[in-house]
């Protein structure tokens, strides 16, 4: 992928203090991010638009932590406390529902219902933009005078 298409949010939850269920719903249609069943953020599908669509190459799971205080922390401005190391993530009940870089058929996250979102979810992932959305792409000037074509086209 290109990359450069940052989205941030201050959870309005402290993710340390228990487990929550983060997915992605990943089909030829749409990519979404939820924290318990809340969408925070979606990519639609818009190859017919002349925006690039990652349905090529199969996806992997990577887990990670770094230093992203230059860029993750209102551009630096906040400095990660390292009095708080070590940074520990910890994982539950993890799943993958998959299937095989080849064509899948019949899959459950290839019905209707998974091809976009409902009502009820669309006012979900206003409400975390509009409350929780510190930093977007779409809407930093000084990088993209001209925003990126899919920020017209997503939700």
């Amino acid at each position: 992928g290109i990359g450069n298409r940052e989205q941030r949010l201050k959870l309005w939850f402290d993710p340390t203090a228990d487990f929550h269920n983060y997915s992605i719903l990943w089909n030829q249609k749409q990519i979404v991010f939820w924290i318990d069943s809340v969408p925070i953020r979606v990519f639609k599908n818009n190859v017919a638009a002349g925006v690039p669509y990652p349905n090529k190459r199969p996806m992997k799971i990577i887990s990670t932590l770094w230093n992203g205080e230059d860029w993750a922390t209102d551009g630096g401005r906040v400095k990660i406390d390292w009095n708080d190391a070590p940074f520990i993530a910890s994982y539950q009940s993890f799943e993958v529902d998959a299937c095989n870089s080849s064509p899948c058929v019949n899959d459950w996250w290839d019905r209707s219902k998974f091809q976009r979102l409902n009502q009820h979810q669309l006012r979900q992932l206003e409400w975390v933009r509009k409350n929780y959305m510190t930093y977007d792409y779409c809407h930093d000037a000084s990088r993209y005078p001209t925003p990126p074509r899919e920020c017209a086209l997503n939700p």
